[in-house]
């Protein structure tokens, strides 16, 4: 039998790491963790559409990919890259096209990709500091969901066989994923620092973070509180249980 006291741990911890696992998922896929504005595009028609094929079909390069996102109001994720565009316009040439977003992802290879000191010179040397921080802030959320998951399962386990002790085991895990999905935001950031510092935007470029990281750096605390109720839950069952055993020994 299971206190209320626990139980209603259990069931908050529960909550709050779903809550968790659903913004950390739509963090890591959406594209909002770093933008930029700059000043209104005034580029030709052809000349956007250059800028548009090149981002989308050309050779992967971090230099040219960037300072494309510097003039066109781009957007970075941990799998995107968005830039804002005029749409398509058959008939006429409108005096202020509709802009859109256009969107390329990262395939698993551009991932793992080295990065160079000088972004786009691969003659420069290769950064190591930038590489696995880039690495890193790709890997950590995805072993962060899956120690949830790894919990979760337990947990189920734990109700099927009717047993508190895999509690602790539980509060641990989403201890781990809550210092992960920390690591990722705090890699991110040092990844974006680094890159600035060797390719800085040009003049008139604002940058700035976007809610998808927020979303991932709500996600830790909140990983770590229903880490927190789980590990009080299992250790005070666990020092009742064994009170009032000694107890009834007694």
């Amino acid at each position: 039998m299971v206190d209320n006291r626990y139980a209603t741990a259990l069931v908050i911890g529960s909550v709050l790491s779903l809550l968790a696992t659903v913004y950390l998922s739509v963090a890591v896929g959406t594209q909002h963790w770093h933008q930029y504005r700059s000043l209104p595009v005034k580029h030709e028609a052809n000349n956007a559409s250059e800028l548009r094929e090149e981002f989308s079909n050309g050779e992967f390069d971090e230099r040219a990919y960037s300072d494309t996102m510097f003039r066109l109001n781009g957007t970075l994720g941990l799998w995107w890259r968005c830039i804002l565009v005029p749409g398509h316009s058959h008939w006429f040439k409108e005096p202020d096209p509709k802009m859109v977003t256009q969107c390329v992802s990262f395939t698993l290879p551009q991932q793992f990709f080295p990065k160079f000191k000088e972004p786009g010179n691969h003659e420069s040397g290769e950064d190591l500091l930038r590489t696995y921080l880039w690495r890193c802030q790709f890997l950590l959320p995805l072993v962060s969901l899956a120690l949830v998951f790894l919990s979760g399962l337990i947990g189920v386990c734990a109700c099927l066989c009717r047993s508190f002790t895999p509690t602790l085991g539980v509060g641990v895990l989403h201890l781990l994923a809550g210092l992960c999905s920390l690591g990722t935001v705090c890699c991110f950031l040092a990844g974006m620092d680094l890159l600035h510092r060797s390719s800085p935007p040009p003049h008139g470029v604002d940058g700035s973070l976007g809610w998808s990281l927020y979303l991932a750096l709500i996600s830790s605390p909140l990983q770590m509180m229903a880490a927190a109720l789980f590990l009080w839950a299992a250790r005070s069952h666990r020092k009742s249980y064994t009170r009032m055993t000694a107890y009834r020994v007694a």
